[in-house]
């Protein structure tokens, strides 16, 4: 009698940014501030729902931060079967430190587009008293690493209400991004993107 191989379950991910905010609208540097979802940001969160409606959701991680909770509320109406509910904040957005609040054209104004283009896409140079992505891609990586080992041992499809730094390092590693391609990409505020992972 030939034994068959067992097949192994694929569980999933479901990566996604937040909506807009009125920091995204204002083009402020937001970081760690508290900026909520604009009424478009609502209308964003509620597109990437229904374009998950149909996917199974286990279990979902958020931020601290409103924005990363206020998403993850329209995807999740769609969703009874949802519940655990983790904050972890490893995957919050960069901290722009000083520049917190302040406007992208004043700064430009003041320091220059070069100068600008350095603290907003470099991958090694954190803002004044903020983090470089480099910084942010230890600690995203840090929480991947404990992502990977909570799926397979509860057999789950997540869901991740991110941001779109922190989304930079997820991508990165699921997609074999070079550093170079990481700081090209965009981050849709009404799409998701979703990873395999066996379990």
């Amino acid at each position: 009698m030939i034994k068959r191989k067992k097949r192994k379950k694929v569980c999933k991910i479901y990566l996604f940014r937040h909506g807009q905010t009125y920091y995204n609208k204002k083009r402020w540097f937001t970081g760690w501030r508290d900026s909520e979802l604009t009424p478009l940001g609502i209308k964003q969160a509620k597109i990437i729902a229904k374009k998950l409606k149909n996917k199974k959701i286990d279990a979902a991680f958020f931020t601290r931060l409103s924005r990363s909770k206020e998403t993850l509320k329209e995807v999740l109406k769609y969703h009874p079967e949802c519940k655990i509910l983790i904050q972890n904040d490893k995957m919050i957005e960069r901290s722009y430190g000083r520049l917190q609040g302040k406007s992208h054209k004043k700064f430009i104004e003041k320091y220059g587009k070069k100068k600008f283009d350095i603290i907003h896409r470099s991958y090694n140079v954190p803002p004044p008293g903020g983090e470089s992505i480099k910084m942010v891609e230890k600690r995203v990586r840090s929480f991947i690493k404990d992502l990977l080992v909570f799926i397979k041992k509860n057999n789950v499809n997540v869901a991740l209400s991110a941001h779109g730094n922190s989304m930079r390092p997820f991508r990165r590693y699921f997609e074999k991004f070079s550093i170079k391609n990481m700081m090209k990409i965009k981050m849709p505020y009404d799409n998701y993107f979703e990873y395999n992972i066996k379990c």
